[in-house]
Order: structure tokens, then sequence, then C-alpha cells
């Protein structure tokens, strides 16, 4: 069963696609299953386990929650609402159910961070339940935050691999996707293309995927805009638009550097994951926390490699973004995009991989060449850990995101300057990964208990 582009590429809030935008969409979509109608219920509570209870005050699961009960998504929350909304709910201690039906609402007492204890399936779980005015349990259900926003309820895990839809190109593999780009004539790109038309017209997927696009370049633009002091214990100063009017100002001048480029593209990182920081609107890409590494390519690519005789733009754009959703779609379906379940190579390194595959394909690479960028990409992030300071998606996170996307441009050149052929597969790249997180102790693992979380927990500015 195939992965969709737009379920890879999701429009959400930052700071966490497995923290904040994972458990929002898993708090309403507990109401909207809940057997009876809203009204019956008197009081609801949640139980977070694992990274989620470890981290996720400093990754806004609890307001996370708040918004999702309160019938708020992801993709439609208005970010200018969600303080006055969440300031009425503390205020009041009552919000209105999916926005339908009010009940007291306390979340000292009503969303309950069990730190040390986890769930089975998977380290992002969280228990919800639903009481009537007697006390009684009208409902309860676990779901799982499993990475890039993606949710399974606790019954969904045994069919999870065959969750998905039917493609012409199924492609279960890095081996399996070459052997029909042969056997097809068809790039990675197209390949990817013909599976969305399963589900939309041509001009919707190429609409949507650009849509994507515009949603990435506001947000660098908001980023690079916006100055002041991210939220949270650290005080972290946004660097990103001091940063970009000081790379204006020397292209203006013509001030000489031949590594200015490095600049730009780390900037363009900077300040998606600056937005992140700040609870702004971002693409998953495919998760929040590697936001930056994706846009800060492809930005690169726009602003610095492109000219009128390569073709259309928008036609580059979406080839990019849809060779990069293939690379991404084989890590999700073989491996994990979850820190909390393999570490930072699982957002960093997999944003790295697929931002190599995508900048590869709009360079005129072979789906060889494609496919080798991409291993690169990953091969240089294996053993990354999440080790965030405070919890908070800021130390080292945001800084991170250049590294990823400077990785990638060379991962890219590197596979360009040869012909595909390569001594490591992507496929065993992304099952050593997918091995390494596995070994990987969870202090490593998005608990801010090892690391860098624990070491420099005394840092208190940059």
């Amino acid at each position: 069963m195939a992965i969709s582009v737009f379920d890879l590429f999701k429009v959400g809030i930052g700071p966490s696609s497995s923290h904040t935008v994972g458990p929002m969409i898993a708090a309403r979509r507990f109401l909207e299953e809940i057997p009876v109608t809203v009204t019956n219920v008197n009081r609801v509570c949640v139980d977070l386990f694992g990274s989620l209870a470890m981290t996720g005050e400093g990754h806004g699961t609890d307001t996370a929650i708040l918004l999702g009960l309160s019938g708020q998504a992801p993709a439609t929350v208005l970010v200018e609402d969600i303080a006055p909304m969440l300031s009425a709910i503390a205020r009041d201690k009552s919000l209105s159910l999916l926005g339908r039906h009010a009940v007291d609402f306390d979340s000292a007492k009503d969303i309950i961070f069990n730190k040390g204890a986890s769930l089975p399936q998977h380290p992002n779980g969280m228990t919800c339940q639903a009481f009537d005015a007697a006390g009684a349990v009208l409902f309860c259900k676990s779901y799982f935050s499993i990475g890039g926003g993606f949710v399974l309820a606790e019954d969904e895990f045994a069919d999870a691999e065959n969750s998905g839809f039917d493609a012409p190109y199924d492609f279960q593999s890095a081996k399996e996707l070459l052997a029909m780009g042969k056997q097809s004539g068809k790039s990675i790109d197209q390949m990817a293309l013909e599976n969305e038309l399963v589900l939309k017209t041509e001009a919707e997927v190429i609409d949507g995927v650009y849509k994507i696009w515009k949603v990435m370049d506001a947000c660098i633009a908001r980023g690079c805009a916006t100055k002041g002091i991210l939220p949270g214990s650290l005080g972290v100063k946004r660097r990103a638009a001091e940063m970009h009017e000081d790379l204006q100002e020397r292209l203006e001048n013509g001030v000489p550097d031949a590594l200015a480029v490095m600049d730009w593209v780390s900037l363009f990182a900077l300040a998606v994951n600056e937005e992140n920081a700040a609870g702004g609107k971002v693409v998953t890409a495919p998760t929040n926390g590697a936001a930056g590494v994706i846009p800060a390519v492809l930005a690169y690519y726009v602003k610095f490699v492109y000219t009128p005789d390569m073709g259309g733009l928008k036609k580059l754009v979406v080839r990019f973004l849809l060779a990069s959703a293939a690379i991404g779609m084989l890590f999700k379906r073989n491996a994990s995009i979850s820190a909390a379940e393999v570490g930072c190579q699982g957002e960093i390194g997999v944003a790295c991989s697929m931002a190599a595959g995508g900048l590869t394909a709009v360079m005129g690479g072979t789906n060889e060449q494609v496919e080798n960028a991409a291993e690169i990409g990953m091969e240089h992030n294996l053993g990354l850990t999440c080790d965030p300071i405070g919890g908070l998606v800021q130390i080292p996170c945001i800084e991170r995101n250049t590294m990823g996307a400077i990785k990638a441009i060379n991962a890219s050149r590197l596979a360009l300057r040869g012909d595909g052929s390569h001594r490591v597969s992507l496929d065993s790249v992304i099952e050593t990964m997918f091995q390494t997180g596995i070994d990987m102790q969870a202090k490593y693992k998005e608990t801010a208990e090892g690391g860098l979380a624990i070491n420099a927990v005394n840092v208190v500015e940059c």
C-alpha cells in the first residue's frame, strides 16, 4: 500500500510533529470516536506516557491536547488565536469539547505526565478517557504519535502495514523503486506522481504540492523578518532576521565571499526552525523538528541555481518535492521518522536524505544518482541522537537543521559526480538506521535524560 505525498508533507504548527501535531490530532479524534454524543460527556482526562511525558511540556503537548479537545486541527488552526484560547481555558478552568459542549477542565489534574512509564506499542503514547456525570467511564482509548504527525490507535498497529492506498508503483524498497523506474522508463518523481493520480487529478496534485512549497517559503519569509526571544526557559534569541539583514546588505554592496551561499542556506533553515520553535505554521518535512532542511535546500535551488532555461519553476519545485517524498516514504515504511523511537537520525537524517534526493532529481540526476544521494545523506547522519536541552525544540534542534541542509547539498553534488553506482545501498542504510535506533539508549531518544539535555542543563544563552 502506498503513502501519499500529502500525508508525508502536512501543514501544522510547531514545535513538534510527534509531540504537538500528533497529540492534537489524537485528542480531537478521541472525541470524534466516542460512541455517544459529546453532550453526554462530563469530564475528560489524558494520560501521557514515554517521550510525550518526558518532554511533552517543552514540546507543547499539553497545549496541543487542549486545542485538539476544543476541535482545532493543526492545518487550520489560526496561530494568532491559540494564545487567547489557551488563556480562556486556564482562566475559566473549562473548555468546549469540539467547540460544542463545555466541561470543567483543569490542565494540572486532567493532563497527567506519567514520567518514567511507557506503553508497549510505541514511546509516544497517550490514553484518553471520557466520563459521564456519575464518574463512569464512557470511552477509553490509547493513541500513539508515531512521528511526522502520523497517529495510530491501539487497535491499528496490527494492520498498520496495510494502511495507505493501491497504486501503480507500490514500491516497498529502494531496490524495487529503481527496478520499476528501469522497467517503465520513468523517473522517481514521475512514478510518485502516477501514484498520486489514483487519488487526485494531475492538476490537483501539482497545485497541491506547489502549495506545500508556498507554505514553506512563507515560513522562511516570516522567520527572516521576525526578531525577539523564543518561548521557553532557555531565552534563546532569534538570529535569522539579523542574519538576513547582514547577508542582504553584503549582497547589495557586492562584498566578495566565496561561501556566502552556504550562509544563505543556513539562514533559510534557521528561519523555518525558529518559526517552528515559536509555535508558528510549518510543514512537517517529514517532521517539525527537521522542518527546515527540505525548505532550505529547495530555497537554495530556487534562488541560486534555477534559471528559466531549465524549464518552468513550478514544475521543477513539484519534481523536487515528489522525489523527496518518495525517499521519505521508504524511511516511513521500513524504519521510522520518530526521534522518540530512533533518535534524531530519524528526523534530521531522513530530511537530509530526502532533500539530497530531491535536489539531485531537479539537477537532472538519474534514478540511480537520486538513490545514491539519498544514501549519502543518511549514511552520514547515522547514530544522531535526540537530546533537546530543556525538552525544547531549540538547542541543538534549530542549528541541526542548518547542518542537515548543507549535508544534503553536499550529498547531491557527490552523487552527481558519479554514475549512480556505489557499494552501500539506500535500503542497507535505512535498515542500519533502524537497527541503530533500536540499539540506542532511551536517554538519547527525546527523553531529555542524556547527551546535551543533561550535560548542558545550565545553558541559558546562545
